[in-house]
């Protein structure tokens, strides 16, 4: 579902000033609606600064510059197109009423992942048409990646990013109501660094009451400590040739400083043996460079000290991720590991022998290979969700969710899986090349509709966790099962 104009325009008045959007299908599309100022020149490394207002009509008709100036890698399971500019911090509203006539719609503002570096609002996978269809007004926002958004650096404040997150959702208390958005039922969603970001903003103190419900789709949140967040400064520093200082990097080109940040990981080169997978799988369950820092100030503590102490506890949230994640990498080299002992490569990956022990019995009838690629998973993404469920276990607006359907292509349910799923856009030729051609609409209807109803009501439509520890598994025949993520919980 990529916006295409038909030619028919529709004007909104905002705060700012009037913008100029396009109707296609029944709904409108605004792209590239700034809510901050360019954070360039004597605002880079600063705080983001409301947009100043403009006179005449803004065309809000093509996707605006993005903060992503190169994708993770050259294949990407979600395309996230790159567009050069500066005017980076801005927003697409996708409604279907472009006015403040009639009763207000739920709202959903949507943020992207890409481990914090890159990532693109721009996406034909972010469309929110089908949700416009179901009556709810959707939002897609930017903020600065890499270094720009999160780098720590002495005579600037900390955490960009998550203040470019919430001066967004500012905007969008402020000004949604002139799109048909309601700003009293706002639901935050993200997936991965995005779905980091959910849950570093449901803790946060600064974002209480900008949101009504959150969801977290398989995320990743980092809660950098101030000493390691120095200490990739000084070292990016040391690898520029500058002093640790705004000063210094201050004369650093965008592009200088992208490259010195590195990219992704890449597989070595020719064909790679059981110990080079290994040693990525190990990788991958590191620390992310950059992401919020547990600064004391903006963001006072981790995700889980946060929960701890109850913030959001009156909040819905749904929090889930795919059954594999991370296990295609381990699922596609099989045989590489088909004659190794199961118990020697987890000791490769670092287990101790009796988490390798207990881990392994929760999977019975696993080949080695997938229990590798289940332990990187579960490492990495699912044991965090058993931690936050159970920080919130007595809480009654709970909801889990295990995305299980395996793609014909990977074989796995790989992460970034369930995202075609939930805007339900598996018409989407990209779809087709991560998921196979048999993806089932059905599917597709079941896991749209449950994000449907949790933003309109806040209530997914299966028991909360707090009901036996209840899970609503997403495969071809969904269901709701008890007993939690069981091979995660080993981890915790």
């Amino acid at each position: 579902m990529r916006p295409t104009p038909t030619g028919e325009h529709v004007v909104v008045e905002t705060p700012a000033g009037a913008v100029r959007g396009f109707w296609r299908d029944g709904s409108a599309a605004f792209l590239g609606i700034p809510f901050a100022e360019p954070p360039y020149g004597e605002r880079r490394f600063q705080a983001p600064v409301p947009r100043a207002p403009w006179s005449g009509v803004r065309d809000a008709l093509t996707y605006a510059s993005t903060p992503q100036r190169k994708a993770l890698a050259e294949i990407t399971t979600i395309p996230e197109p790159s567009i050069p500019g500066d005017d980076i911090l801005t927003l697409n509203v996708f409604t279907p009423r472009p006015s403040d006539h009639g009763d207000p719609l739920p709202v959903l503002v949507y943020i992207h992942g890409g481990g914090y570096v890159a990532g693109s609002p721009a996406s034909p996978w972010y469309d929110g048409a089908a949700f416009n269809r179901d009556g709810v007004v959707t939002v897609t926002v930017s903020y600065r990646l890499g270094f720009d958004g999160f780098g720590w650096l002495p005579g600037a404040p900390a955490n960009r990013g998550v203040l470019d997150w919430v001066l967004a959702l500012e905007w969008v208390r402020d000004t949604i109501g002139r799109f048909g958005g309601d700003p009293r039922r706002v639901t935050i969603a993200g997936q991965s660094a995005g779905g980091g970001a959910v849950m570093t903003l449901f803790t946060l103190p600064r974002a209480r009451g900008l949101f009504s419900g959150a969801v977290s789709i398989s995320g990743v949140p980092t809660d950098v400590p101030p000493a390691i967040a120095q200490r990739t400064t000084e070292q990016l520093a040391e690898r520029l040739g500058i002093k640790p200082d705004r000063e210094g990097f201050a004369g650093v080109p965008e592009t200088d400083l992208i490259a010195a940040q590195g990219g992704g990981m890449n597989p070595p080169a020719g064909e790679p043996g059981a110990d080079d997978l290994i040693a990525i799988m190990r990788d991958m369950y590191g620390r992310l460079r950059h992401g919020p820092v547990v600064d004391g100030e903006l963001h006072p503590w981790t995700v889980e000290e946060g929960l701890r102490a109850g913030a959001g506890r009156d909040v819905p949230l749904l929090v889930g991720a795919t059954r594999q994640e991370f296990g295609g990498l381990a699922h596609a080299n099989r045989r590489l590991f088909a004659d190794r002992e199961l118990a020697e490569l987890l000791d490769r990956m670092g287990v101790e022998p009796a988490v390798a022990s207990r881990f392994a019995e929760a999977l019975p009838g696993h080949d080695p290979a997938d229990v590798l690629g289940q332990y990187v998973t579960d490492r990495v993404f699912r044991r965090r969700i058993v931690e936050w469920l159970d920080l919130r276990r007595d809480a009654t607006n709970t909801w889990a969710y295990d995305f299980a359907w395996r793609s014909s292509v990977s074989g796995v349910a790989e992460h970034c899986l369930d995202v075609p799923f939930l805007f339900d856009l598996l018409e989407d030729p990209d779809v087709t090349r991560v998921a196979g051609p048999d993806a089932p609409q059905t599917l597709a209807d079941r896991v749209h509709s449950a994000y449907v109803r949790f933003v309109r009501d806040g209530d997914p439509g299966w028991p909360p966790y707090a009901q036996g520890d209840s899970v609503m598994v997403f495969d071809t025949e969904p269901t709701v099962v008890t007993g939690g993520y069981t091979s995660a919980r080993t981890l915790v």
